[in-house]
């Protein structure tokens, strides 16, 4: 994982996602008056807004997806690869979990661009570093294979512990994933029938790999 910074608010994010999301929380909990919407009411399903099961949230966050894909650069913000059809659809995850911040649901900031695959590993679990607080560094791929590892010159214990935390929530050296990253190597470094990859596309492709092999020194000539 490399560290994502948080994007700049989208300027139609208000109206498309956070307030209807608002008003779509007030209905359940049946407040009013409420100002009008297209589309059938909203029905009371609880008396507070905590005890709103998560999933009864209106997905208007979906609404942001492309402004994410622009944002983040179509990178799943757990994985670091950029999400296609192989490394499964794309979606939004909440990193303040839904079944736990109501008021937190509708927030930018609290989006992570992420593969379905991803999504469905980070789930609601909330051992996952935050991929907007990882410092570049923190994660290393092996010197001597296509796994990932906590960066062994950390001396912060506690940190150490959370980075595999993270890296077994989110299997990130499962075989899917190392065979990803030794794929991605390969093409950049020997390419199909002699002609590679540039560097250019290896980091829109696999920035994390790109990032490791410049850590690593094993950047092809001229790519230093």
């Amino acid at each position: 994982m490399i560290q994502i910074m948080l994007a700049t608010e989208p300027d139609g994010f208000d109206s498309l996602v956070r307030q209807p999301g608002l008003r779509s929380i007030a209905a359940k909990v049946g407040e009013k008056p409420l100002p009008k919407r297209r589309g059938p009411p909203f029905k009371k399903i609880a008396e507070t807004r905590d005890k709103i099961p998560p999933e009864e949230f209106k997905d208007y966050w979906r609404e942001a997806i492309p402004d994410m894909m622009t944002a983040y650069k179509q990178i799943c913000a757990y994985s670091c690869f950029r999400i296609h059809r192989i490394t499964g659809a794309v979606s939004v995850d909440h990193m303040a979990p839904k079944s736990r911040r109501w008021d937190r649901v509708y927030e930018w900031s609290n989006y992570r661009l992420a593969s379905s695959r991803m999504n469905a590993r980070k789930n609601n679990f909330e051992d996952i570093i935050d991929p907007f607080e990882i410092q570049d560094g923190w994660f290393q791929l092996e010197d001597f294979g296509f796994g990932i590892r906590a960066n062994p010159n950390l001396q912060q214990q506690d940190l150490i512990g959370r980075i595999n935390e993270t890296i077994n929530r989110l299997k990130l050296n499962d075989e899917y994933h190392r065979t990803q990253r030794e794929l991605d190597i390969e093409e950049y470094l020997i390419g199909k029938e002699g002609s590679p990859v540039p560097l250019w596309k290896l980091e829109q492709e696999s920035p994390f790999v790109a990032l490791e092999l410049r850590r690593q020194g094993r950047l092809r000539v001229g790519d230093q």
